[in-house]
């Protein structure tokens, strides 16, 4: 691996997540797919409650465009986690954030993960400037 293992001191905030019984798979451990709604949460969480989004009557909303995860050690329910998150690169529509999962406690992350929004005009779905209040809080947490 090019990239060093994640370290919980590489992200400047976090998002607690419980994670449930019907997360873990066949194979008694989160599924895959699970880890990008932890993501997702995680994300949105921080945008609504510091960035002031407004999901539901907002005239500006974020659309996924690009993603990928690295896992380096299991999760299963009932683990406690946390996410971390951080921003990349931020541009004047799109924000890349930078997410790894961590169970309570250790140092060392489990996964992670990236991911690209868009901001876009809700109506027209075409690509608007980032909003101020959304952009301040998206300025903290740059690396």
């Amino acid at each position: 691996m090019s990239n060093p293992m994640p370290q919980r001191t590489d992200y400047p905030h976090f998002q607690p997540i419980t994670t449930r019984w019907h997360d873990n798979d066949a194979y008694g451990h989160v599924n895959n797919v699970t880890y990008y709604s932890f993501f997702d949460t995680a994300v949105n969480t921080y945008l609504i409650q510091v960035g002031g989004l407004d999901i539901h009557d907002g005239e500006v909303v974020g659309f996924v465009v690009s993603s990928a995860c690295d896992y380096f050690a299991s999760i299963a329910f009932p683990d406690l986690i946390e996410i971390g998150l951080r921003v990349g690169k931020l541009g004047n529509s799109s924000v890349q954030y930078e997410l790894a999962v961590f169970k309570v406690g250790e140092s060392e992350a489990c996964a992670a993960g990236r991911f690209v929004h868009v901001f876009v005009d809700r109506s027209t779905n075409q690509p608007v400037p980032i909003p101020g209040r959304l952009r301040e809080a998206l300025e903290r947490l740059v690396v």
